[in-house]
């Protein structure tokens, strides 16, 4: 195939909102809301918060506009975008690992957001009642080793975002993470003023915010780093995906900087509505995994209206699930169409049938989700996104750079610095992340 594409019309964000609020929407997920705060509270909440923002500056939002700045400069999506820039060359590789990555991530994925749905459906029918702690872990314990409840949650939740995919970038990817992203940030902020009402509240607050710098270790900022690099979407190819629909009027620069903005305010506004409560119920704020799904349901039954919150929050993390979904969704769906050549409808259709197939091997057989989770995790989104800052450092050019970040029109004051970070900073942080995540550092 050439690098000629078939499909050289393409639908495009109408809005600078609608392009923050997609992909913020893919940015903040299960990872903001649930991941966060038990990270953070496992490696001493206000200091890890510090480095964490730290790194969200130093490499979060070069990296983010990395991505953007690939899709946006071939107007394709990550594959085809390394086709056009690299004609020739093994680089679409890279972009094909960014593909596979979203689709992997997708597929298991799409089960947690099953349980997210499960838990939402139980704090609708006040199933958390009167329930004590260990049998709100037995519950849990049932919800994930079930198999064709999974199944059918999975299944649904996946329709779910193929009906939302299927309509476009405009008319869907756009339309319904517009309505979402408020929604969702109504939501944290209704929890958040619940949890500083209650007595004890400030205790959170200070271990949220107040950094004991003695807690600070090798493992504390590696923890801050890999966190600040998952979160926001890199290394899988979203990012570029969604660059290609943004117009060449919008700054690629304040489009990083808004998202990045963005995400890191839900993952602390999660921390807000969850470490106040925890303190005040005399919960350990390092529960781990089990801190959204075990922890909080027995807090919301030890709380006045409980009912309402427990119901909201879990509302909240399907909203979170969903937007991500839409994105990792859109990633094969655009690969389908450019490469494939199906129209967008039937692209959709083959994508969700064989994440459904892959969903349905994860919801069954914990080694395949555990795979699945392990080599997109821990090898393609790390090398993934070190190849991409590569690529851009030291193979795209400094002029076809330059010329992308000022296409709005405007001088890009941070080239300099940004073309630094990209060429030697973040080639090392990542580096280091995919040695710690193999275990070798």
């Amino acid at each position: 195939m050439s690098g000629k594409h078939k499909y050289t019309k393409r639908d495009n964000f109408s809005s600078k909102f609608g392009v923050i609020a997609a992909a913020v929407g893919s940015a903040v997920g299960l990872g903001n809301i649930w991941r966060f705060p038990y990270v953070a509270g496992e490696n001493g909440g206000g200091a890890f918060l510090l480095i964490y923002l730290g790194f969200i500056i130093v490499l979060g939002i070069p990296l983010m506009l990395t991505e953007l700045m690939i899709g946006r400069k071939a107007q394709l999506s990550i594959f085809g975008a390394f086709r056009r820039l690299a004609p020739g060359t093994p680089w679409s590789l890279v972009g094909l690992m960014g593909v596979v990555a979203a689709f992997m991530i997708l597929s298991f994925y799409s089960v947690v957001a099953g349980w997210t749905l499960e838990y939402a459906y139980i704090a609708l029918r006040n199933g958390f009642a009167d329930k004590s702690p260990l049998e709100i872990r037995e519950m849990y314990n049932g919800i994930v080793e079930a198999k064709w409840k999974p199944v059918i949650l999975m299944f649904f939740f996946l329709i779910t975002t193929a009906f939302i995919v299927r309509s476009g970038v405009k008319n869907g990817i756009e339309r319904y993470t517009k309505m979402l992203m408020p929604l969702l940030l109504v939501i944290i902020i209704l929890l958040n003023i619940r949890a500083l009402s209650l007595d004890g509240a400030t205790a959170g607050l200070v271990f949220l915010f107040n950094p004991d710098f003695t807690v600070i270790n090798k493992d504390v900022v590696l923890e801050a780093l890999g966190q600040a690099f998952f979160s926001l979407s890199l290394g899988m190819g979203v990012m570029a995906t969604y660059g290609s629909y943004i117009k060449k009027g919008e700054s690629l620069g304040q489009t990083a900087i808004s998202v990045s903005i963005a995400d890191s305010l839900i993952a602390i506004l999660a921390g807000m509505a969850i470490f106040p409560a925890v303190f005040a119920f005399g919960i350990d704020p390092g529960d781990g995994p089990g801190l959204v799904f075990v922890t909080l349901p027995g807090i919301f039954n030890q709380m006045a209206g409980g009912y309402f919150f427990a119901l909201i929050f879990f509302l909240l993390l399907v909203i979170a699930a969903l937007t991500s979904a839409i994105s990792l969704l859109e990633v094969t769906v655009a690969y389908f169409v450019e490469e494939l050549r199906l129209t967008r409808k039937r692209a959709t259709t083959v994508a969700t049938v064989a994440m459904i197939a892959l969903g349905f091997l994860c919801a069954f057989y914990d080694g395949v989700f555990d795979f699945f989770d392990s080599i997109s995790a821990n090898v393609l989104l790390p090398l993934g996104g070190l190849l991409l800052v590569v690529f851009v450092g030291w193979f795209l050019g400094r002029e076809v750079v330059r010329q992308e970040l000022e296409a709005d029109g405007k001088v890009a004051k941070y080239f300099y610095v940004f073309v630094f970070v990209i060429k030697f900073i973040a080639p090392f942080a990542i580096t280091i992340v995919f040695l710690h995540n193999l275990g070798l550092l």
